[in-house]
This record gives structure tokens, sequence and C-alpha cells, in this order.
């Protein structure tokens, strides 16, 4: 008899939650002693297996290259858990005068895995969830599962022999939109960390449960007359060229002001920037996103050349990144939207106002809460637009791929980037095991002052003089 894979999946991810849940009753009562343990057991056997899911994961996805799969791998287990290795995540975090703070595990967390990062993001997530003291279980994109099983799996194996509980990490077998569902509306399920497309987003939003999900990146990058220039186009090179532009945080615009076209353009034709003329533009425009307004699959990670040549129109060798003159955003404009493919919209305005109008209009239209990125010399420049762009990541003179991961800044290194209110997100933060505990406060009661008798005696009787 043929089984029904939708019910299957169903089964499938409640057998998962009910094993977590069991997990979950030992996992909060462990120390932070052991769950360093177990965290770092977890991260050395996928820094092990780096090259092996960078392989698996290309060649099951056709996202990317290999090596920037392991960079983002060994990202997440390595610079990963050196953030957090000192961390206190649970039992009494504070202690001040008349009060304490202590962390509490949120629960069992449903966590929802992107085509784009399906190896590094599994070992991310759970790291940060083990290491707050949470259970885990992964729901794979259909276009990812072999590869991401095989990172729960190693990750799993390696949290057990370090002194987990079975079933502290799970995974579904089968990527089906049933069994996410199902595991998003499981009654064990205490939070939902989505990364993922805006549909899957919104399904996490929609099931009932607390979640922390991901907008869409579309982020502009200025170029400022103050910036050394040949940093800043190198910068960009390196952002948005890493494994095709899968990165949600790459940029996706270059702004400019008038003044400096010119010398953008050549400069950046030196490195392999390709600017596509007006009939190019359009060619690869039709292939980017379908009729639905959906992005095109076939285009997600695929290189500069690969996309030249799809679009029916020839560039130099050496080309990296596609770029096309845009000067509008909105749902007719695809160079406005997020391309996870490295194509950047290429805006030149007249003036310093209008750079941060368009800036703001682009984010507006998609992208809001997520990241922008500066290059500028000028702190005053910096300082007017920080305070007006409305993203959560606002990155200086860094590539943004790397920065807004933190893996070339002060942020907090994660592979799930909340986007905050203005994102449609609940949270502005790099996501960190401190997203995944909550706080208990345990509060003295404060001394009372003391009385003046003889006060209150003569303040009565000044109200009776007067009511009498």
């Amino acid at each position: 008899m043929e089984i029904d894979k939708d019910l299957a999946a169903r089964q499938e991810a409640r057998v998962l939650c009910r094993q977590a849940e069991n997990a979950q009753k030992k996992l909060r009562t462990m120390t932070q002693t052991q769950l360093d343990a177990i965290t770092a057991a977890m991260a050395k056997a996928f820094e092990n297996a780096n090259a092996e899911l960078a392989e698996l994961a290309v060649r099951e996805t056709n996202f990317g290259n290999v090596e920037d799969k392991m960079v983002k791998n060994r990202f997440a287990a390595v610079t990963v858990q050196a953030a957090i290795r000192d961390m206190k995540t649970v039992g009494i975090l504070k202690e001040t005068p008349g009060l304490w703070e202590v962390g509490v595990p949120v629960g069992l967390i449903a966590a929802i895995v992107p085509s784009t990062n399906p190896t590094s993001t599994v070992c991310y997530k759970a790291q940060i969830a083990l290491k707050s003291g949470n259970a885990i279980v992964f729901s794979p994109h259909p276009k990812a599962l072999e590869c991401t099983l095989r990172a729960v799996r190693i990750l799993e194996q390696a949290a057990v022999g370090a002194g987990a509980p079975a079933g502290s990490i799970g995974c579904l077998s089968l990527a089906s939109m049933a069994g996410c569902q199902e595991l998003m509306a499981a009654p064990e399920v205490r939070l939902i960390l989505a990364t993922g497309g805006p549909a899957m987003v919104r399904a996490a939003y929609s099931s009932g449960k607390p979640a922390i999900g991901v907008g869409a990146g579309n982020g502009p990058a200025y170029i400022h007359h103050s910036a050394d220039l040949g940093h800043a186009l190198e910068c960009i090179l390196k952002s948005k060229s890493f494994d095709n532009g899968t990165v949600c945080a790459s940029e996706q615009s270059i702004v400019i002001e008038k003044s400096m076209e010119n010398a953008v353009r050549q400069e950046a034709q030196k490195r392999g920037f390709y600017f596509m003329n007006q009939e190019e533009a359009g060619r690869l425009a039709k292939l980017l996103f379908r009729p639905n307004g959906a992005l095109n699959p076939e285009i997600v990670g695929k290189t500069a050349t690969f996309l030249a040549e799809k679009a029916g129109f020839s560039v130099p060798k050496g080309t990296k990144i596609l770029v096309a003159r845009e000067q509008e955003a909105g749902p007719t404009r695809p160079y406005s939207m997020e391309k996870l493919c490295p194509v950047l919209a290429f805006f030149v305005m007249d003036s310093e106002d209008a750079v941060l109008q368009k800036a703001i209009e682009v984010l507006t239209h998609e992208g809001s809460g997520h990241t922008f990125a500066i290059h500028a010399a000028d702190e005053a420049v910096i300082r007017r637009f920080a305070l007006q762009i409305p993203v959560s990541r606002f990155l200086v003179n860094t590539p943004a791929a790397l920065g807004g991961i933190g893996a070339t800044t002060k942020l907090f290194p994660a592979l799930t980037l909340g986007c905050g209110a203005v994102g449609g997100s609940s949270s502005s933060n790099n996501i960190s095991p401190m997203d995944l505990i909550n706080i208990r406060r345990v509060a003295w009661g404060r001394e009372q002052p003391s009385v003046d008798n003889d006060l209150v005696e003569r303040i009565a009787a000044k109200i009776l003089e007067r009511l009498g």
C-alpha cells in the first residue's frame, strides 16, 4: 500500500517533538559546564566534516560554491563556538543586592533551514539552542534534504556522545510543507526559529507560537565621496560574489552621487564588475523573477558568467558581478529587489539628500529592518544616515555579507538576522543563545520607610480645621 507522504511527515513531526520534549526535561536540569561540553563537541565534529558537508550542499542544491560553503561552515562551527564559549545562559546569571537574574531555557525549538545555507545554519542553530538548554527539531528545505540530514546526524551523534540526552537534536526526514506545519503547530514546541523565504517566515508568525523570523535582505551600499573607492569596491566585490551572492546580508544595490559615477565605473570595471547595457539588463531581468513575483530558483547562487550566458549575452573573461542601471524601486523593478546571485542595481543620484531618500525608498519596498552598508571616511555623513536608515545592521567600510553576520564586525556571529518591528520581526538582534532563554527575576522586598506619627497627626488636624 502506498503511504501518503504528507501524513507520514506529520506523524514523523509528532514523534520527533515527543522525543525532543523528553530530552528537554533533562537538558533544562544540566549545568552550564555540561552544556558547554556538549556544544564544544558538536562544533568540533562539524568542523571535522566541513569539506564533506560543503561538497554535499553544493551538489544537492546547485547553489554557491564549495570553497565559500566551507568558509560558512567554519564560521558556524569555530567562530560561533568561540563567541558562546564563555557566555552564561543558565542558572544565576547576575546577582545584585535585592535582585537576582536566572536564565531559563524557553523549551523545544522548531527550526526552519534555508536551502542557501543548509548545513552552516544547522550547526549555528543547534549550538545556540543547546548552549541555552533547549532541544531543537529541524525542518529542512526540500532542495537540501540530504545535506541537512547529514549535518544534523553529525551534530546529534556528537551531542549524545558528550552527554546530551537522545532526541535533543532532531530533523524531519520527509521534507514537506505538511510536516513543517505540523512541527510548528506541535504543542511541545515553545519557539520557532525561522530562516527562509518570506512565505515560510509568515507561516511561522501565523502559527500562534512565539517566533523569531528573518525578513528579506535588500541592502543598498552607499559609496560616499569621502570613501577609499578602491577599498569600497573590493568590499562589495568580495561580499556580493561570496558563495555567489546567497548571503541575505549581501549588497543588492550601489547608490552614489552623480559626481562619483565615472570614477566608480572605471574602478569597478577593473575589478570584474560588468555594467550591462539596457538590452542586456532587460534580458537578464526576465530571468530573475517568475511571473508571480517570486525569485527564480534557477538563478540563485549562480555565477555572473552563467547568468549572462543564460540571458543570451557575453561578458569579458573574469566578470564576477553584473550591474544594471536603475532609478526606481518597486514591484515592477526587478533590480530594486533582493537577488540571491551576483547581480547589483546601480542608482546614480543628484545629491546626498537624494541618496538618503533613495536608500529609504529601496528598503521600504523590500528589506526594511535588515542591512545597509556605507563606505565613507566622513563621520558626519555616517552619523546622519545611521539616524535615519530603517535597518538593524548599519555597516561601515566592510563587506556587508560578512559584516552583517558578524565575521568582520563586532556583531554577534549569527546566521539568523532579526529585522525588528519595522521588518516584521520580533527581534532586531543577530540571534544568540540569549534570545533563546527567559529571565526569571528573584526580587527581595524593600524596607518600609518609618512613619512619623506626630507629622501624620498634625496634617490630619490641619485638614479637619479647614473642613470645619
